[in-house]
């Protein structure tokens, strides 16, 4: 059964049985091994209360969600960013059906597992990602991500995060976006901000404005791009509770801690919070990758500790690491302690009778 944070158990309870005639007389008959019925009680084993929505509804309202920052940039950039994302979603549908046809698995494809992934997978690349490493990626993230361990609900680690991860350290340059944008006359700096921050120093975000910034007027990936776009986005999640909002938050308040930690350590070198903020896979990440059921905790203070470790690490790899984002290794090093944080639980009340 799939995790998810807003089912809890119920368990029920059948109604009470009385014996008819016949059966009293059948038991009677049996020699005295009479087996009465009358306080006897159905019980099932931990069905889950509904909360109205179907794994598919939910990543459909996903997929709904990513609509606001994912339009600028096709609006902007036109038919380079719309290949990528449609070959991104359909190879990533294709490969589900064939990995569960090898495996002699139901399909699964209606409920728009594969399809959501796809899409995060391509919110998290260039235009300019040529079509066999979208081909490639959507395969890693549905056959190694998901379907070896089971499929929708039961992977450890974000697919979409796992594969970003596995092509930056396997093909760095495909995710060159100053490459990208060579053939593009922009009207804002042509440059990667977080590249240009990591190479120049905290003085080059001065260079952006941080208006252009939340506008999407940046040199980004497909899906990254228009900070206001992803904020409406997970805004919408929160109130509806697909994106549990003690991840999010807690997320943004560790990169807003962590970074004006760095910024006020070395103001020279470390640039400011609200840039670290508004620039990279940062709100893609808090919204999007981090709450996944999946790989999260589900209880209240484990998300807490989930989101702020997360957001110190996306910080830290930004200032200290060699790559110029890598938000998705915060994402799978947060993932790889979702086990041990699901162990922190509120100690139960009272006592057993046969304690003493």
């Amino acid at each position: 059964m799939p995790r998810t944070h807003s089912h809890f158990p119920v368990y029920s309870i059948g109604q009470i049985r009385t014996p008819t005639l016949s059966g009293r007389r059948s038991a009677e008959s049996g020699g005295g091994r009479m087996m009465s019925s009358a306080t006897r009680f159905t019980v099932g084993h931990a069905p889950f209360m509904h909360c109205g929505q179907s794994i598919s509804i939910r990543h459909l309202i996903i997929m709904a969600a990513a609509l606001p920052a994912i339009v600028p940039t096709i609006l902007r950039f036109g038919m380079p960013a719309l290949a990528v994302l449609l070959m991104a979603v359909g190879s990533a549908m294709i490969w589900e059906v064939l990995f569960q046809l090898i495996s002699r698995k139901p399909s699964s494809a209606k409920d728009g597992g594969a399809a959501l992934t796809g899409l995060l997978i391509a919110m998290l690349m260039p235009m300019a990602m040529p079509w066999w490493a979208v081909v490639c990626a959507t395969g890693l993230a549905v056959g190694l991500g998901r379907e070896i361990y089971g499929g929708t609900g039961t992977h450890p680690f974000n697919p979409a995060a796992l594969v970003t991860a596995l092509l930056l350290i396997s093909w760095p340059h495909l995710y060159d976006l100053d490459r990208t944008f060579l053939n593009y006359t922009l009207n804002f700096p042509a440059i990667w901000p977080l590249v240009e921050v990591k190479a120049m120093g905290a003085e080059a975000a001065f260079r952006f404005n941080m208006a252009d910034l939340f506008m999407g007027r940046e040199i980004a990936y497909i899906g990254t791009g228009c900070a206001a776009g992803l904020l409406i986005g997970g805004i919408f999640l929160m109130l509806t509770g697909i994106s549990r909002w003690e991840i999010c938050l807690s997320f943004l308040a560790g990169i807003l801690l962590t970074a004006t930690a760095f910024h006020l350590m070395n103001p020279a070198l470390y640039a400011g919070p609200l840039f670290h903020l508004l620039t990279g896979s940062t709100l893609l990440v808090a919204f999007f990758l981090m709450p996944e059921d999946a790989g999260s905790p589900v209880l209240p203070i484990p998300m807490l500790i989930f989101g702020l470790g997360g957001g110190a690490l996306v910080i830290i790899i930004r200032n200290l690491g060699v790559y110029g984002d890598g938000a998705v290794f915060a994402v799978l090093l947060m993932n790889l302690l979702t086990p041990i944080l699901d162990r922190m639980r509120p100690k139960a009340l009272g006592r057993s009778s046969w304690e003493k």
